[in-house]
């Protein structure tokens, strides 16, 4: 099975926000490529929001070109078979946390679409949360220009509405 088909299947089998999934079907129906990052139409993303839950806290990662506090996250690669592998890969890389993390059951938390600059107009990401193991220690990446736990309570201060959006999707899960 490819990632295409892997992110069908996965979108498929998502039950909520209904308009938002028939749009990323559509979307990938439209576009072989709609994966990957090349697709200008747009391309599919898979995120995951760093949770620990025994501390009550997630952890955020200051993007270093948008300067905004976000869940880990990014786009899918050649080598990714499948879309939580390719958000949990990206959980694994931005968060630092190398042993242990792992993704909650049911599939993804959310879908969000964001506009992103020309050439390509669109992100479909993919939302999961990801369980950080007991006693996880971060380490930031690259990709970073800082990386911090914050407690549930203190997200909405720092974070935009799509963040806060998959904490309260992601703490309803449990």
């Amino acid at each position: 099975m490819s990632l295409h088909d892997d992110a069908e299947s996965v979108l498929k089998s998502y039950e909520d926000q209904p308009e938002l999934r028939d749009l990323y079907l559509e979307h990938l129906a439209a576009h072989p490529d709609g994966v990957y990052k090349p697709c200008q139409a747009g391309h599919i993303t898979g995120s995951a929001l760093v949770i620990d839950p025994a501390r009550g806290r997630v952890l955020l990662t200051l993007h270093k070109k948008l300067g905004l506090w976000l869940q880990m996250g990014g786009h899918c690669e050649p080598g990714d078979t499948t879309l939580a592998g390719a958000a949990l890969r990206e959980a694994v890389e931005e968060s630092g946390i190398a042993d242990g993390l792992t993704l909650l059951p049911g599939g993804p938390v959310r879908l969000d679409r964001h506009p992103i600059p020309a050439p390509c107009n669109w992100h479909l990401d993919v939302q999961y949360a990801a369980l950080a193991p007991t006693g996880a220690v971060e380490a930031i990446s690259e990709e970073s220009l800082d990386l911090r736990w914050f407690p549930y309570g203190e997200v909405a201060a720092v974070a935009d509405t799509s963040v806060v959006r998959l904490m309260e999707a992601s703490l309803a899960r449990f």
